[in-house]
């Protein structure tokens, strides 16, 4: 495939570096007069914008977290006048205050140059028709992906979510050639095709591209197996952009990243201190050149490798490794490290088990318990009790030997589990607060 903006994409480490540098030294003071958060956190650091001298510098400039953010709510973190936003985005919200972002012309510019990349890479061309199936409104991952597919080329068919049979109706008769959404719904809306017989092999649909939630490669496997499409996974926030930060080519190895508007760095979420290249850490996100609300150090809570070896596609920018855990997503379940993922992948390693699950952690007396629930094929079910506990059996022992912990298997219908347009959710969590 093409890449859509070979100058950058492809730029030399020594170039991107150096372009890098002076972009940080322009970000740290423009955030410096503009900015009374940053201010104050600097200056009690006793560092200037003068300091930064080199790319290693960046570890000189104070962590952002969302606490900073939601502290400065609406609008306190905005380096430039209301009168110059002419976008502003927020977060769910949903505990507590929103994050709210702010956008320029410039911003939404730099935006959808970005997230033009991102479809590009995936394969999306002039050619294609693109439904978006993400929510609008105040979440950008509609937003920000619209713009850059029109930039691209591609029509746009702005479906949102939900409606599923709407939804199909569109693909068949609008001709839809790619999708935009979360993999979760993107499973529910091949559930919904096969339950009223919609032969999805005989439709274009040849591309989709994911984003918003985690999801592993035997989701994206059975996702390309029952749309037969391709699966790509892109990566963004609302904090350092939204969608557009980085994302996958037709190579799936790892999603490419827009270091030219960006720097990157990977750390030990209890130090903060840099891990080697190659090794895993939480990613931390400067921007370097937004204008309404560029952040300093970003704390992303995501866990990722970072690849900076060239992809057989011609792109030069480092690559990251899909993001599967988060470190504030972690469960500690009887002093054991737990996440979602890993049980997401022990379940797609079982034959039967369909890709809809519910994590639900309880606590009986002093003691945490793990129940996870499950949707199965409707083959898998037996009239013989001793099938259906030998196949829970097989399925908790793959949890078990993927976290270590012992885990409650139980078998519900399929179509049970809640299925979402957004973002699924995947854990319930009824222990007490301490």
């Amino acid at each position: 495939m093409p890449i859509w903006n070979a100058e950058y994409e492809s730029m030399s480490r020594p170039a991107l570096e150096e372009l890098q540098l002076r972009r940080l030294k322009s970000v740290v003071a423009w955030v410096y007069e503009r900015v009374p958060h940053y201010r104050e956190a600097l200056d009690e650091r006793g560092v200037k914008p003068r300091d930064i001298k080199s790319l290693a510098d960046v570890r000189l400039l104070p962590f952002t977290d969302k606490g900073a953010l939601r502290d400065t709510y609406p609008f306190g973190m905005f380096a430039v006048p209301m009168e110059q936003v002419v976008r502003v985005h927020s977060s769910s919200g949903t505990t507590g205050k929103p994050i709210v972002v702010g956008y320029t012309k410039g911003d939404l510019n730099t935006w959808t140059e970005l997230t033009a990349r991102i479809a590009s890479a995936a394969g999306v061309t002039s050619r294609d028709r693109v439904q978006m199936l993400f929510l609008y409104g105040m979440f950008t991952g509609g937003w920000g992906m619209h713009y850059g597919i029109e930039r691209v080329g591609a029509t746009v068919f702005p479906a949102g979510a939900g409606n599923t049979e709407r939804q199909l109706m569109m693909m068949q008769d609008f001709k839809t050639t790619a999708i935009v959404g979360t993999p979760s719904y993107a499973l529910y809306i091949a559930e919904v095709a096969e339950t009223m017989g919609i032969d999805v092999a005989s439709m274009p649909l040849r591309v989709g591209l994911f984003g918003g939630e985690p999801s592993g490669e035997g989701m994206r496997a059975e996702i390309e197996r029952r749309l037969g499409i391709i699966a790509t996974d892109n990566y963004g926030l609302s904090e350092v952009m939204g969608p557009g930060v980085s994302g996958e080519c037709e190579h799936q190895s790892g999603l490419h990243m827009a270091e030219d508007h960006f720097l990157f760095e990977v750390v030990d979420p209890a130090t903060g201190e840099p891990v080697p290249e190659g090794e895993e850490g939480e990613l931390v996100i400067t921007t370097l050149t937004k204008e309404a609300f560029p952040v300093l150090r970003y704390r992303t809570h995501d866990l990722t490798v970072i690849d900076t070896s060239a992809c057989q596609c011609g792109r030069s920018l480092a690559r990251m490794r899909k993001v599967r855990m988060r470190t504030d997503d972690m469960l500690i379940i009887r002093g054991v490290n737990v996440y979602p993922s890993q049980i997401e992948d022990a379940l797609l390693q079982v034959e039967g088990v369909e890709p809809h699950y519910l994590i639900v952690v309880d606590r009986a007396g002093a003691m945490d318990t793990l129940e996870v629930r499950i949707e199965v094929a409707g083959e898998m079910f037996s009239d013989m009790m001793s099938d259906m506990v030998a196949f829970t059996g097989r399925v908790s022992a793959r949890i078990q030997s993927v976290v270590g912990l012992q885990t409650k298997v139980t078998l519900v219908e399929p179509g049970t589990i809640e299925r979402t347009v957004g973002k699924a959710r995947r854990v319930i969590d009824n222990r007490p607060a301490l």
